[in-house]
C-alpha cells in the first residue's frame, strides 16, 4: 500500500499571484546623480533607471517626482533642499509618490560606490518599496 504525502499549500500574499514575488523597491535617479549608479544597482538586481537614461534631463523637480510616482519608483536625488519642499507639497496636495531618498551634500559626485551601497541597504530594508510620502536621508 502506498502512502500519499500531503503537501502544504502555500497561501499567496494578498494582491500577489501564486509564485510571483511581491515587487521590490524600484529607484529613479534624478539628473544630479550619475547614470553609472543606475548601472551598478541593476548589476546587483535592483530595478533602477536614471533621468539621463529616460531623457528627463531639464525637467523641474515636481515633474521629476511625478514621473517617478507614475512608475512607482522611489526618487533619489542630491537636491535635498528642493525635494524636501516638493515632498511636503505632495503631502499637502494629496499627490502620493513612491518615496524620496535624499543624499546629503557631503556625498560628492565621485562617490558612486557610497550611494550604491546605501541604496542597496535601503532596498534590503524596504523589500516591498517605501511607503507613499516617505522621505529618507542617506
Amino acid at each position: 500500500m502506498r502512502r500519499s504525502r500531503m503537501t502544504r499549500q502555500r497561501t499567496p500574499k494578498p494582491g500577489h499571484a501564486e509564485g510571483i514575488p511581491p515587487p521590490g523597491v524600484k529607484f529613479y535617479l534624478d539628473e544630479d546623480l550619475r547614470p553609472a549608479i543606475a548601472v551598478g544597482l541593476r548589476k546587483r538586481g535592483i530595478d533602477t533607471v536614471s533621468a539621463h537614461e529616460v531623457g528627463n534631463i531639464g525637467l523641474g523637480d515636481t515633474e521629476q517626482l511625478a514621473f517617478a510616482a507614475g512608475q512607482r519608483r522611489c526618487l533619489v536625488s542630491k537636491n535635498a533642499r528642493d525635494f524636501g519642499r516638493v515632498g511636503h507639497a505632495a503631502v499637502d496636495q494629496g499627490h502620493p509618490h513612491a518615496g524620496i531618498v535624499l543624499c546629503p551634500p557631503r556625498i560628492g559626485g565621485g562617490n558612486a560606490g557610497v550611494i550604491i551601497g546605501a541604496l542597496i541597504t535601503i532596498a534590503g530594508r524596504y523589500p516591498a518599496g517605501l511607503g507613499e510620502y516617505d522621505v529618507l536621508y542617506l
